[in-house]
């Protein structure tokens, strides 16, 4: 029998779950990426050094940072970690390898991620996910109970480095600590530096973002984010090898999940929140020790989020809503960069200019507009096309073949 010629994952063929997952974690997202594109990048790890923290921006604050940090990011990345997992074994299904099409469509991320990151914006997400992706390959095959204990293990040691980098920064030459405190708490004069030139022209935010993006990915991937992404994505491969993400296993395991994020992961949260609040003028402290509650507790709090999806799915409930977040979750790539897109024109100087003027409940209202359009457009979009316009584009780079675009009467897809 001849093997069968490798394609994309047909309609049929998705897990409606993993798009549900995946749509829920991309509007969760924006939750917290709304500050970096509105804000200083330094207000979005330590929210004093900018914009006002009385009353309600507050409580916006204290919100977001307990339901929302780090917490929809992790779940997007087990979805990654997930995905590659299932495209393996539809080439196993197939007959074919799968090498050859995983590099191509990761280099084609990292292309799509690299202008994103140093021509759009600075907290890209897309380039650690194609990095990441080059060396996870070889995981595919592992054992659900290892790839666990390996992204534990991966988490462990990116842990271990920020509490050694935090416990040490008392010996750290001058020079060094200082360059780091200024960038974390940057001057009123650095500060004023940062808006004009996002409130200025392209070149001008270019000036920013470009060194930016470029320290983020020769030291913040290295010293941070590979071990926190790579770590996650392998407990998403586990996750999906046991039925997790894909709805499967048993209510009791969802369950479970729920009540680790309520008994364990949302108070540790909340106490690493307070101690920061107490030790906010140690910004080494803050950062690289106390920032470790939320850094082990947003796992549990990602599990808690995926437990209430899956039950909510098993109860029948919210099907429309369900059903736009798949939609969401199908146009993932299109949809991600669209908020970067809008966000452009509403916060940086060749659109509306509103950089550092929205409050953070201001940029709340933001958020809701986002998710209210891609709700409403992105099943409209694939009632009319089989792919977001990216992901076309993203399929036909991988597979090196103009893939079909529009739906056919022969290709439909289900309400």
């Amino acid at each position: 029998m001849e093997p069968l010629e490798l394609a994309p994952v047909g309609e049929q063929e998705r897990l409606a779950s993993l798009d549900t997952l995946r749509g829920f974690a991309l509007l969760g997202i924006l939750v917290m990426n709304v500050q970096s594109y509105s804000m200083p990048g330094s207000a979005y790890v330590f929210p004093h050094t900018y914009g006002d923290m009385g009353g309600l921006n507050g409580f916006v604050w204290s919100v977001g940072n307990l339901f929302f940090s780090q917490k929809f990011m992790t779940i997007f990345s087990m979805l990654f970690g997930a995905g590659i997992v299932l495209m393996s074994e539809r080439a196993r299904e197939r007959g074919r390898g799968f090498a050859a099409l995983h590099y191509r469509r990761t280099g084609v991320l990292l292309a799509f991620g690299l202008v994103h990151a140093y021509l759009m914006w600075d907290g890209d997400i897309l380039v650690p996910y194609a990095m990441c992706g080059f060396w996870l390959y070889f995981m595919r095959n592992v054992r659900p109970a290892r790839l666990l204990a390996t992204g534990i293990s991966l988490l462990a040691l990116g842990s271990g480095l920020m509490l050694a980098a935090g416990l040490s920064a008392a010996y750290w030459p001058a020079e060094a600590r200082e360059g780091l405190v200024a960038e974390l708490n940057p001057s009123p004069e650095r500060i004023a530096e940062i808006l004009a030139a996002m409130r200025g022209g392209f070149l001008a935010q270019m000036s920013v973002r470009g060194p930016s993006s470029f320290e983020g990915h020769v030291m913040g991937f290295p010293f941070f984010l590979v071990w926190r992404v790579s770590g996650v994505m392998l407990i998403g491969m586990a996750l999906f090898k046991w039925g997790v993400l894909t709805g499967r296993a048993a209510d009791r395991v969802y369950r479970s999940f729920v009540a680790l994020a309520l008994l364990v992961g949302l108070p540790a949260v909340w106490c690493g929140q307070r101690l920061s609040e107490t030790f906010k003028d140690d910004l080494f402290r803050s950062l690289f020790v106390l920032g470790q509650f939320n850094y082990w507790a947003s796992v549990l709090v990602a599990l808690g989020w995926i437990g209430v999806l899956m039950l909510v799915a098993r109860a029948g409930a919210l099907s429309d809503l369900r059903r736009r977040l798949a939609a969401v979750g199908r146009m993932a790539l299109s949809n991600y960069i669209m908020h970067t897109v809008i966000a452009s024109f509403v916060f940086y100087g060749y659109g509306l200019g509103l950089f550092g003027h929205a409050s953070r409940a201001a940029q709340l209202v933001f958020v809701g507009a986002v998710w209210a359009l891609q709700l409403w457009l992105s099943p409209w979009w694939l009632r009319r096309f089989r792919y977001g316009p990216l992901e076309w584009l993203w399929r036909s780079l991988s597979y090196r073949k103009r893939q079909l675009f529009r739906v056919t009467p022969e290709f439909s897809r289900p309400e």
